[in-house]
């Protein structure tokens, strides 16, 4: 059976996720280490940057009481394979060298906070590439993640590049831009892929009947592998296929509809990869939207 679980929020303390989603009845979860509209870096000053090339910003760590209260709270919790997703301001397929810099020592201090918690993976948004083009764009994201692999050599913590709906110049609604960012950096193996329901949908590909499913599947399988695939969001879409619009709906709640959930839930190629809600929060006729998702989800098993 598939691992489902949801983002949660880690207001009062990243423990609260955990305790949140084991109240949920969850089998993982996935959190933010930082608030992801502010950057969680500061200028390291001139004086101290040392050799050119190095980090010119500095992430805070996590307090070790943090740390340690998460890593308590999941091992009493048998929840399994938690990741984290990334700052919503991180861009490594930017043409401006200093956000392109920034972006990459933010995804440094992501590593690193996620290494120190213990997480499978952190899931980023490959990036736009702006006033830029496709290749170039493609071509920073690799220069970027190769370096970020330097920087944190021996760590367990993958990478994991989410599929994206497209919009305006965002890089990965494609399964080939995965494809040449896979193929082009050095060490292929600290990257997984995070597969988002809503956003391949949005990039235009089908999943509605039992056949679009598996011949989306296979197309994903040609160009990468589906061994890659190391976490799904479920989502349903707003907007129709092929809008590029990245807008969530409820499960069963949108155009994708149940279908899509069903082939994906019965796939028993990915019955132990594990699975995020990215809906929104709150309540209906006393019951939490999560519950609400996830009680839909598990009735399509």
């Amino acid at each position: 059976m598939p691992l489902l679980g949801a983002h949660m929020s880690i207001a009062g303390g990243l423990h609260k996720a955990v305790e949140a989603a084991v109240a949920h009845g969850m089998d993982t979860l996935q959190i933010f280490t930082f608030s992801p509209s502010q950057w969680s870096v500061s200028a390291i000053p001139a004086a101290e940057l040392g050799k050119a090339g190095g980090p010119k910003w500095r992430g805070k760590p996590l307090a070790e009481a943090t740390v340690s209260g998460f890593r308590a709270a999941m091992k009493a919790s048998g929840l399994s394979q938690p990741v984290a997703h990334n700052s919503y301001l991180i861009n490594l397929a930017s043409p401006d060298n200093d956000l392109w810099q920034k972006s990459l020592d933010t995804m440094t201090c992501e590593l690193e906070r996620a290494e120190a918690l213990g997480l499978m993976g952190v899931v980023m948004h490959p990036g736009s590439f702006v006033s830029s083009t496709e290749a170039a764009g493609l071509e920073r994201i690799a220069l970027g993640l190769n370096q970020l692999h330097r920087d944190t050599a021996g760590y367990r913590t993958l990478n994991l590049l989410e599929t994206t709906a497209g919009q305006g110049t965002n890089l990965g609604h494609r399964f080939e831009h995965l494809q040449q960012i896979l193929d082009t950096v050095t060490e292929p193996d600290r990257l997984g892929i995070c597969l988002d329901t809503c956003h391949i949908f949005a990039a235009g590909y089908p999943l509605d009947s039992a056949e679009e499913y598996a011949e989306t599947m296979a197309e994903f399988d040609r160009r990468i592998g589906l061994s890659r695939i190391k976490a799904f969001h479920l989502n349903d879409s707003v907007k129709p296929r092929g809008s590029r619009v990245d807008r969530h709906a409820h499960i069963g709640e949108g155009q994708l509809g149940l279908n899509p959930f069903r082939h994906l839930l019965r796939d028993p190629r990915f019955a132990q990869t594990p699975m995020y809600l990215e809906t929104a929060k709150g309540d209906r006729d006393g019951e939490t939207l999560d519950a609400i998702n996830l009680r839909v989800l598990r009735s399509l098993l």
